[in-house]
């Protein structure tokens, strides 16, 4: 049994954390508002997790310090965009011993187009070993009602990957480990985008035929994205890849996909971010994505035209007829 940290009381931060405790540890939870710290401390999550009953091993706080303690694995699952000015704070509390700190987080640094693992390492003075990633086809609604499913712990270091694995292993939650953090990082953060052409594409009122289209071509060119910056290929085929790809984009469950739906439907992106209540990674992370790939040299037509609609005023019809008039080529180029 270990005792475990998680900064971040969201959806994702409390299924995770079922897991967690699934696996026999113990689990502290931050939480920033106290409001939700006092709903977890009282069994449940309403704001995120409505009608779920959470572990006894389960409990929150709004210190972090507290939280953290004696803590054998930190766990980071905030909004992406907001991980550094976190980190600032909690740095002092990750540095020292041999703590693993492990980032949910999928999502591209907007100004730097930093992975979330390079922002660890560098605000938070973590060391590469002591960086883990975990990514996979892991929709949290799906997870707190124990639904099988599986997931990839990638760090540099095989002894960490093997660690987290073992505290998140349960009877429903398979974890394989892999070394390849940059290629679960990219397979997470690009799914987020196409996840949101295809629900644009559903909101459209547009068929399966469109939406397989865009989720194969998606899957392309965060593959090319991965390759350029040092990914192992067959990691964007596997579960951090193809399989997160498949159930973000084709779930109503997925947040990125319905925002995307949304916007198919005619809202604004400020209409619909006024609706939700909850972060859609994809919206924020299509720029800094967009900026990486260009940076590299790397052709993303379907993040261009998201990050069009999302952040240029395009309509999402624009955005199928600039994807269909693109100039022919061989499929594998």
């Amino acid at each position: 049994m270990s005792h475990i940290a998680v900064f971040g009381a969201g959806s994702w931060g409390t299924a995770f954390s079922t897991i967690l405790a699934g696996g026999g540890n113990d689990v502290r939870i931050w939480g920033r508002r106290q409001e939700v710290v006092d709903q977890i401390n009282a069994g449940v999550n309403e704001d995120y997790l409505p009608q779920t009953r959470l572990s006894e091993r389960i409990s929150a706080s709004t210190d972090p310090e507290e939280v953290v303690g004696d803590a054998e694995i930190v766990v980071l699952s905030v909004p992406s965009q907001s991980l550094r000015d976190n980190l600032t704070g909690w740095a002092p509390l990750l540095a020292g011993g041999d703590r693993v700190v492990v980032s949910l987080m999928k999502g591209v640094e907007l100004g730097t187009t930093k992975r979330m693992s390079e922002v660890i390492a560098e605000v938070g003075q973590v060391p590469t070993e002591r960086i883990a990633v975990v990514s996979g086809p892991n929709l949290a609604r799906e997870i707190v009602q124990q639904q099988p499913a599986a997931s990839v712990v990638a760090c540099a270091d095989v002894a960490s990957a093997e660690r987290v694995a073992a505290a998140c292993s349960t009877d429903y939650f398979r974890p394989y480990t892999s070394a390849d953090i940059v290629g679960a990082e990219v397979g997470g953060a690009v799914k987020n985008v196409i996840a949101l052409a295809v629900g644009m594409a559903e909101g459209m009122g547009l068929g399966d035929n469109t939406k397989a289209s865009i989720i194969t071509r998606g899957l392309a060119e965060t593959t090319r994205l991965g390759v350029a910056l040092g990914a192992d290929p067959r990691t964007l085929s596997g579960l951090a890849g193809v399989g997160d790809l498949i159930a973000t984009c084709m779930s109503p469950l997925s947040r990125n996909h319905a925002f995307g739906v949304s916007l198919g439907q005619g809202m604004t992106v400020e209409q619909v971010q006024a609706e939700k209540r909850q972060t859609a990674e994809g919206v924020k992370s299509c720029a800094s994505i967009l900026e990486l790939a260009r940076h590299h040299g790397v052709d993303v037509p379907i993040t261009e035209q998201v990050n069009n609609a999302v952040n240029h005023g395009h309509s999402v019809q624009n955005m199928v007829r600039a994807l269909l008039s693109r100039a022919r080529k061989h499929e594998t180029d």
